[in-house]
């Protein structure tokens, strides 16, 4: 089964895709706990497309996006202000695609809901 949710990673400053990007997939379980329900690596288009450990347990509810961007910089020899980004949103129909991009540079990024 495709993961009902995908991601894609587009360094805006370079141009290019963002390769090699550690991204954790959770789903909120009450107000103050969160569970791992995937992760991954982007592949070097940028691209995650299988982020769940068991995509059949997709269920709706309060999803984060955490994207470790650290690293990705640093390999680049470029200084960022952000080191991690979360992006929260909300799934309602599991058996409707969820794509979440990232446009990343050093001192900004954008998101949206894509296709």
């Amino acid at each position: 089964m495709k993961s009902p949710i995908t991601t894609h990673v587009l360094d805006t400053a370079q141009g290019q895709p963002a390769a090699n990007i550690h991204v954790v997939l959770e789903v909120r379980r009450t107000q103050e706990s969160w569970e791992t329900v995937g992760e991954g690596c982007t592949d070097t288009d940028g691209r995650i497309n299988n982020l769940f450990i068991e995509p059949e347990s997709v269920s709706p509810g309060t999803y984060r996006l955490t994207f470790n961007v650290s690293p990705y910089f640093r390999s680049q020899g470029v200084d960022s202000f952000y080191s991690v980004i979360p992006i929260v949103f909300t799934l309602d129909d599991p058996d409707t695609h969820y794509h979440v991009p990232l446009l990343l540079s050093p001192h900004g990024y954008s998101t949206y809901r894509g296709s």
